[in-house]
């Protein structure tokens, strides 16, 4: 079964993966936006920001708008839909449903009780980026291209915990975004990849038997975790800056990366 949010790459992956495995069911997670309150005084200041890191903003934007065209529909399975993944309904639902497997996606932090609920095989979550060098958010992508960290940019399939993308992992893959044309590319590009390392785990639990893969991030190089709060404009008009140069820009690293068995 999947646990995921509503947004339309959400979607384009449960689509993808319905197409390969049987889906006992979805648990859609439709956040409710916060509300925040009105400051005339700030407003300027956010409209400018807007318009200055627009092609920021839209990159992301336009690559839903993609899978939105591209993946209109759910799949076909059983679909509840909830204003929390940790809620009652959740659990409830999941459980009934006895799944071998469950897959996480794009879903506020799993917490108790759904952490315990039994899968045979387990439940694993997809990180896009490469854990555990850059964990946390709002874009792995966007704070590797605003580090000049373009060796880091990748995905990985680990074992959920309770932690902020800790468990341990199955399988990453990093990826070269330099040569993409636009932000919107690259962006694609990731979650792209992001969904056909998902596929091809969910191949490798299907095909073989415990025990799986399942490397603890102690055994990798130390790595960060980023904070929405930590995304300022600073931060985003080096993003700029380093897009512009990174054709010329060089991978002077390799990262540690687990790949799946052939």
């Amino acid at each position: 079964m999947i646990w995921c949010g509503d947004a339309p790459n959400q979607r384009a992956l449960a689509a993808k993966i319905a197409k390969y495995f049987p889906i006992a069911g979805i648990v859609i997670e439709q956040k409710k936006g916060s509300v925040e309150k009105n400051n005339l005084l700030q407003l300027p200041v956010k409209i400018l920001d807007r318009l200055r890191f627009a092609s920021i903003y839209n990159a992301w934007k336009n690559m839903q708008q993609w899978y939105s065209t591209n993946f209109p529909e759910w799949p076909a399975a059983k679909i509840l839909k909830t204003d929390s993944i940790n809620s009652k309904e959740a659990e409830d639902f999941s459980k009934a449903l006895a799944p071998d497997i469950i897959i996480v996606s794009g879903t506020s932090l799993i917490k108790e009780p759904l952490l315990s609920i039994p899968a045979s095989i387990g439940i694993i979550n997809l990180h896009t980026g490469l854990s555990p060098y850059v964990k946390g958010g709002p874009n792995c992508t966007n704070w590797c291209i605003a580090n000049n960290d373009w060796h880091l940019v990748g995905n990985t399939i680990m074992w959920i915990n309770a932690g902020i993308d800790t468990g341990n992992i199955i399988t990453t893959e990093a990826i070269d975004i330099r040569q993409t044309a636009t932000l919107t590319d690259a962006q694609r590009l990731v979650m792209e990849q992001a969904h056909n390392l998902y596929l091809k785990a969910l191949q490798y639990l299907s095909n073989n038997q415990p025990p799986y893969i399942s490397i603890s991030q102690s055994d990798f190089p130390k790595g960060k975790t980023f904070y929405t709060k930590m995304w300022t404009s600073e931060k985003r008009s080096a993003l700029l800056s380093n897009w512009a140069k990174r054709k010329a820009a060089v991978l002077n690293e390799t990262p540690k990366t687990i790949s799946l068995p052939s």
